[in-house]
């Protein structure tokens, strides 16, 4: 029975993992879970799972969690402990063999990274991990022997595609993407889109920074990264196509010309499966691609005037050094601005671009490096967004 240990276990990512737990029974042991501050669906997974150790953001929390499953009548609490701290504690459980990385955004950076140095094998989610620290952490990994198992859809496409070949045979990776909800919206339509219309993601039911980041294909940009740490490849060997069906999840096109495509529904369970499972293959009742509903395959070149943050993310990469780390802070500061309204849909590329123009060059050496290039680019990006709601609200 393989011991979980879960950082994010109450987004969407981490309730799914559960799900495939439940799917799965004496397959899997849950042993440490991490969360925010959603109180309410955590106490409900450490009454079904019994974790030995859990941790959420604020000692305040912990407290209300240990106050709510008293009430719930647990005879044994699990060990509870807080912030930063508590989620490494967490990540780096001895009981744990395999940690699955789903917390939304850099805070689950030093956690990750610090579980990979401990050996564990970690089925990641959180982008945040390589796109903003890919040179550190990828460098542990290969030290210690650890395999990073990829849970997106599009990566774990990629990696299922490569078992069929050897590295010195592949000639690119081909990411694909639905184009979000914004595909055919003319672009001045665009330009001025809502949040809601945002959100109205075709294809995916996800949190609402990633929705925000599919409809920019700034997920795609943060993807291009990842393949790079991931996969080995050089930028030059990664391409994007929309594939509007996001029935095909991902490419491996071959030097003799073959392209292997890993097909499979939008369900994010069959990517968590494959990741926990791995290197088995275990049969699954709960997914499955239904044929009768598939009807065409359609694919399109991406416009990078339609989706400038492709570009910028393109940027970043062949800059290395803080670049990929301030893509990733001012998209998240400048999703946010947007979702408050404070900023129209267009200025999210605008605020990436000028934060990138304002980042100096530096080496990241250390964790604490890319955290503090992190917070600077925060602070820059917040400028910026006060810089563009000033202008917006002016004209």
């Amino acid at each position: 029975m393989k011991q979980i240990a879960i950082l994010g276990s109450t987004g969407s990512i981490g309730r799914q993992t559960l799900a495939v737990v439940d799917a799965m029974p004496g397959q899997f042991s849950v042993v440490g879970l991490s969360a925010g501050n959603n109180v309410e669906e955590l106490a409900k997974q450490i009454l079904r799972h019994h974790p030995e150790l859990v941790s959420v953001a604020t000692a305040a929390v912990a407290a209300n969690l240990a106050e709510r499953l008293r009430a719930a009548g647990l005879a044994k609490l699990p060990e509870i402990q807080h912030g930063t701290s508590g989620m490494i504690a967490v990540a780096t459980h001895p009981s744990a063999t395999t940690l699955v990385s789903a917390a939304v955004g850099v805070v689950g950076l030093e956690a990750t990274y610090a579980a990979v140095k401990a050996g564990k094998q970690v089925a990641l989610s959180n982008k945040e991990v390589l796109v903003a620290a890919g040179e550190i952490v990828m460098a542990a990994a290969r030290q210690g022997g650890i395999e990073l198992l990829p849970v997106d859809s599009e990566h774990n496409a990629i990696h299922q595609c490569l078992r069929a070949g050897k590295h010195a045979e592949v000639k690119r990776l081909i990411l694909t993407a639905s184009g979000g909800p914004f595909r055919k919206t003319p672009l001045a339509e665009m330009a001025a889109a809502t949040p809601e219309q945002a959100l109205a993601h075709p294809n995916w039911r996800m949190g609402r920074r990633i929705t925000i980041d599919s409809a920019t294909l700034v997920n795609k940009g943060f993807e291009v990264i990842e393949a790079h740490w991931l996969f080995g490849m050089r930028p030059d060997q990664i391409d994007v196509v929309i594939h509007p069906q996001s029935t095909i999840h991902s490419m491996v096109e071959y030097v003799d010309g073959s392209i292997l495509a890993q097909l499979g529904p939008t369900d994010m369970r069959m990517p968590i499966q494959y990741a926990l499972t791995y290197p088995e293959r275990a049969a699954s009742n709960e997914v499955a691609l239904d044929w009768t509903k598939l009807r065409r395959l359609d694919f399109e070149k991406v416009s990078t005037r339609r989706f400038p943050c492709l570009r910028l993310a393109r940027e970043a990469l062949r800059k290395m050094g803080a670049y990929p780390a301030a893509f990733n802070a001012a998209d998240e500061v400048a999703v946010e601005a947007f979702l408050e309204r404070r900023i129209p849909f267009s200025g999210i590329a605008e605020v990436i671009e000028r934060v990138l123009t304002r980042t100096p060059k530096v080496k990241m050496a250390a964790i604490g490096d890319v955290l503090a290039a992190d917070s600077e680019a925060r602070r820059m990006a917040r400028e910026e967004v006060e810089r563009k709601a000033a202008r917006t609200a002016v004209a």
